[in-house]
């Protein structure tokens, strides 16, 4: 067969794959869950569009304005983080075609992937997915660059560089664990390439208009990692940190032990040795500022395309071993399955929780075990919230002087996702519905949701502002995150509620 004939023949598996790892990401999702919490704000974000944000970076947004044109549904919502997973899959299949690699490698790539955490983080839209694609692109532009001097993948490298960052600032630690890692090996002759200063310089120039939005708006992203710092990543242990790196591939643990192998003992892997120390050195930066274990996530597609080259070159013709390996690596994932995604309903979870609980999965960023996984409790009730919130909303006769405010952003993006009136418009004092408020005209009425255990359940607070104060639902779904939150209708003000909005705003304002 000759290359260009045995090239298409390998694409062909290719294509199998990509088609899989997009049927998975539906396939294994059950309908009783509705969308994220977090993936509610981002799908907003497109009705705000801005150079920032102060909770991600702008990418993100343009993605939810094609969502939005493609009509906003939770097919196209699931697509997208679908499609970087799939794109990132392609990415570490042509590392491994850099590498030489056999067809055999190429599809023990493939079914490495798929078989992994990412086929989970592949469902959620959040800039995690495109994250990692970004990632594995650096790593695949590098090694092309290494394996033959052409100066675009220089360029390439630095357009997904700025592209990453528009993502998600998360990659900036790559940028870091990169630079002592290429300096330690013969590959550091790249920084005396005019080249790489001119990929540099375009690379700030793309990301200039996001880097001035932060200057004007006094870097909001310091204060959110502040609060991350203070709310999420106070219960994440160093410890855990480095474990979860070993648990979130357990089923790929013989490909990933044999990238670690071949950077050690494998000839043709030495050139390439700047990899691994990357790894090494993102991890250590990680685990500094007790970050959490996904973040790293980025760093695996790399090293699974090494160790599935190296991994072929062992086994060589051994076709019996190789057939093991992937039964392996497949039956072990069909295992874990319902552990790591939502294929089951809240009901079985709970009656299987020891199952669960054993590996962790019921662990909260409070440090405490609860009913379901986290992103699954954050996956519940939306639907029940927005409904009690339509039914206030259709209550007030002038909704032109109505505000919806809710407690936290999961509350109004999901109210403005599932709500029958388009243009509801809730916002909250948190993330960036901060600054999302519409005071147009004089509010007359306000309807209010609170979160559960609350100080103040009978709005004794608000009483002298409003004739009347009407206590309209409370979500009763035991499994959402959410579980207890009212709603209240507060009609007739008294007050100027805009100019005392516009104070707890500028006060919460000047608090970030």
């Amino acid at each position: 067969m000759n290359r260009s004939k045995s090239g298409n023949f390998d694409y062909l598996f290719l294509s199998v794959f990509i088609l899989l790892k997009f049927i998975l990401s539906y396939a294994l999702v059950n309908e009783v869950y509705e969308l994220h919490r977090d993936e509610f704000l981002h799908l907003d974000q497109a009705n705000h569009l801005a150079a920032g944000f102060t909770s991600v970076p702008p990418l993100t947004s343009l993605f939810s304005i094609i969502i939005k044109f493609l009509g906003n549904g939770i097919f196209w919502v699931r697509f997208f983080p679908a499609l970087f997973g799939a794109s990132t899959m392609v990415f570490a299949w042509l590392i491994v075609e850099r590498l030489k690699g056999s067809l055999y490698a190429k599809c023990l790539l493939a079914v490495a992937f798929v078989c992994s955490v990412f086929i989970r983080l592949n469902i959620l839209y959040q800039p995690n997915s495109f994250d990692v694609l970004a990632w594995t692109a650096m790593f695949y532009c590098l090694i092309s660059y290494f394996e033959n001097n052409k100066p675009k993948y220089l360029y390439y490298f630095a357009i997904w560089v700025a592209l990453g960052f528009l993502n998600k600032y998360n990659i900036l630690f790559l940028v870091l664990g990169l630079l002592p890692a290429i300096l330690m090996t013969s590959k550091r002759t790249v920084f005396t390439r005019k080249h790489l200063y001119f990929a540099i310089a375009a690379a700030l120039l793309i990301i200039s208009p996001n880097v001035i939005w932060q200057i004007t708006h006094h870097f909001p992203v310091i204060h959110h990692m502040k609060e991350l710092a203070e709310t999420q990543l106070v219960h994440v242990k160093r410890v855990d940190f480095f474990k979860d790196q070993i648990l979130s591939f357990v089923n790929d643990i013989f490909v990933l032990l044999a990238a670690f192998i071949g950077f050690a003992i494998y000839k043709p892997f030495r050139k390439h040795i700047w990899v691994i120390l990357a790894y090494i050195f993102t991890l250590l930066i990680f685990g500094y500022f007790n970050a959490k274990a996904y973040y790293a996530l980025g760093l695996y597609p790399v090293l699974l395309a090494f160790g599935s080259v190296y991994l072929s070159e062992v086994i060589g013709k051994k076709s019996i071993l190789a057939s093991l390996l992937m039964v392996f690596i497949i039956s072990f994932f069909a295992y874990i399955t319902p552990i790591m995604m939502p294929v089951y309903s809240p009901e079985h979870i709970a009656a299987n929780h020891k199952r669960y609980e054993r590996v962790g999965a019921l662990r909260w960023e409070d440090g405490k075990n609860h009913d379901l996984p986290q992103d699954y409790a954050d996956m519940q009730g939306w639907k029940e919230l927005a409904a009690i919130v339509d039914s206030a909303y259709s209550r007030v006769k002038d909704k032109s002087a109505v505000v919806v405010r809710t407690d936290n952003y999961g509350q109004a993006g999901a109210i403005n996702y599932y709500s029958r009136y388009r243009n509801i418009n809730a916002v909250s004092y948190n993330a960036d519905y901060l600054y999302w408020f519409k005071m147009d005209k004089p509010i007359k009425d306000l309807i209010l949701i609170r979160e559960a255990g609350e100080a103040d359940p009978q709005r004794k607070k608000e009483k002298p502002f409003f004739n009347r104060i009407t206590k309209i639902g409370e979500l009763k779904n035991r499994w959402s995150r959410e579980k207890g939150a009212s709603v209240f209708l507060l009609e007739g003000a008294k007050i100027d509620v805009n100019s005392r909005l516009k104070s707890e705003i500028e006060e919460r304002q000047n608090d970030h």
